[in-house]
């Protein structure tokens, strides 16, 4: 008798423990879904979003060029201030770019590990 109710128990314990590693292969496949859709529709937006800024940079850059050209009667230095210009900003980003990664990590960090 004894051998029998240890032998149920086994059993009992041996699909408890394969319900367990089925359940935890869909959750991990879940997260990994869920993460991976956060990555496209994150790099999607953030695309799309870059590239509306850029074209909106160039275009202002270019009317920027013109105007400070007017001002100076001479296009070529309008061009010239907003090539130097963006120089300047270049770089002050390599200066600071330390300080720009850290944020950038917590930021992906929090993402990344979120719960589902």
């Amino acid at each position: 008798m004894a051998f029998e109710e240890l032998k149920e128990s086994i059993s009992e314990a041996e699909s408890s423990a394969k319900s367990y590693i089925d359940s935890s292969t869909e959750f991990y496949k879940l997260k990994a879904f869920k993460l991976l859709m956060k990555g496209v529709t994150g790099f999607a937006q953030a695309a799309f979003i870059g590239t509306a800024v850029v074209l909106a940079l160039l275009f202002l850059s270019v009317a920027a060029g013109f105007w400070i050209g007017a001002e100076l009667e001479n296009t070529a230095l309008g061009f010239l201030c907003v090539g130097a210009f963006y120089i300047l900003l270049g770089i002050l980003v390599f200066v600071f770019r330390r300080s720009l990664v850290k944020p950038l990590m917590a930021r992906f960090s929090e993402l990344y590990f979120e719960e589902i």
